[in-house]
């Protein structure tokens, strides 16, 4: 594939992993609102066998579900900035020329998004996992934990989609988790391209006077060390 289809692939990614950020912020975001600011993951619950509500007995700090929303909002804004400036520059000088300084940063900014993300999904699954194993100990006549969607929740909370937005949540980081490594083997693959068309184009299209292109090697250099008899007229 060309260096253009390359960079085409991975904008697209760009985008891909913009939605996903989105999408893991606004259903943290939800659950959180519908449980009053409570954050869920890693969340007791309780059970009022009188009136058959469920209710919450403990939740984690808030800052935990601000840590995963805040994660996935920068991965989405540098998805969008990344995506709108090389639009932008592809619009204005109608190419696109990717330094190695560029792709170094690329690099960089890939490997700790990936650390993030991966500390994000493990948290994201964890924490759900141990608010269903609460629910399924507590709420009796259930076989699932999306089961406790069903059920009555004491006012004013709202558990009628805390399974399916949790578990979207997590679905989107994992795919998010899974574009950026494959960003990150995009730009490898281009980094080596730009490296080997250097390269040749150093050696076969170099100044003249030089070896291969190398204008540390001059003419002299290659002259033999015994110099040939001259011929006889």
């Amino acid at each position: 594939m060309a260096l253009t289809g390359l960079l085409l692939l991975e904008l697209c990614l760009y985008a891909c992993c913009f939605v996903c950020g989105i999408v893991t912020a606004a259903s943290v975001t939800i659950v959180q609102g519908n449980f009053g600011g409570r954050c869920m993951l890693y969340g007791l619950v309780s059970y009022n066998a009188t009136a058959s509500l469920i209710g919450v007995q403990s939740s984690s700090s808030s800052s935990l579900c601000y840590f995963v929303s805040a994660i996935s909002v920068m991965v989405a804004v540098v998805c969008f900035s990344l995506s709108l400036y090389w639009l932008y520059t592809f619009c204005i000088d109608g190419e696109i020329r990717r330094e190695r300084v560029w792709m170094n940063m690329i690099m960089a900014v890939c490997g700790t998004f990936l650390f993030f993300l991966l500390i994000t999904g493990c948290m994201l699954k964890i924490g759900r996992d141990s608010l269903c194993n609460s629910v399924m100990q507590s709420v009796p006549n259930i076989t699932r934990c999306e089961d406790a969607q069903t059920k009555q929740w004491l006012t004013p909370l709202k558990g009628g989609r805390f399974y399916n937005s949790l578990y979207k949540a997590e679905t989107a980081v994992w795919v998010n988790f899974f574009f950026w490594l494959i960003i990150g083997v995009l730009v490898i693959v281009q980094r080596r391209q730009s490296t080997g068309t250097k390269l040749i184009a150093g050696g076969f299209g170099g100044p003249a006077g030089g070896l291969f292109g190398d204008p540390g090697v001059t003419a002299a250099e290659t002259e033999p060390f015994f110099n040939r008899p001259a011929r006889p007229q």
